[in-house]
């Protein structure tokens, strides 16, 4: 009898771990892969250009159903950055969200960007990454780790509201010339534990 009560708790703790497994991972969504045509659809490139740079930023969806950044960044004519960028919608973010990105990079610090305008100007909210040269990583971008930046300068007064996250995207402005790839295979939002 005792045998059997033993059995029915190691039972019960075990299924009581796999639900709250199940609902953990249940939190998890995917914000965008890329195994669809219209997987690109949403992103585009904003390079130096836009004031006068002349950085070579652009973006494809690769034979293995990844996004490849890939380009050539410039310091010539006071330039030095390349981005892609995806216009989402509302993404529905809460403050206790973290942005995970699957990515396989060139050893260069990225940065990644969450936008709070619809048109994605104004103030990005920024957080630096370090990726692995040809090694597939996950960085994880908790919500309030964003820095809000403006032009280059740091505004640490200006907060993020997550809910108002309409748009994200990558940036390459590490001030080293050449050229740059770095892989997507997806991103997704994690709840964490509390």
């Amino acid at each position: 009898m005792a045998r059997n009560t033993m059995k029915l708790k190691i039972f019960s703790m075990a299924l009581m771990l796999a639900v709250l497994s199940l609902n953990a991972n249940a939190e998890d969504r995917i914000l965008f892969t890329f195994d669809k045509a219209e997987s690109a659809k949403r992103w585009q490139t904003v390079n130096d250009g836009v004031m006068g740079g002349r950085s070579d930023g652009r973006f494809k969806i690769n034979e293995d159903k990844n996004m490849e950044f890939f380009g050539n960044l410039s310091l010539e004519n006071n330039g030095g950055f390349a981005s892609v960028r995806a216009r989402g919608g509302n993404l529905a973010l809460k403050k206790d969200d973290v942005i995970v990105a699957r990515v396989k990079g060139d050893g260069r610090e990225y940065k990644f960007n969450v936008y709070a305008q619809r048109n994605l100007g104004g103030f990005s909210y920024r957080q630096s990454f370090k990726t692995k040269k040809d090694e597939w990583i996950e960085v994880e971008f908790p919500m309030n780790k964003f820095a809000a930046t403006w032009r280059g300068s740091t505004f640490p007064n200006q907060r993020l509201d997550p809910g108002k996250v309409s748009g994200l995207g990558f940036l390459l402005g590490d001030k080293k010339p050449g050229p740059f790839k770095m892989e997507i295979e997806w991103i997704k939002v994690c709840k964490v534990a509390s």
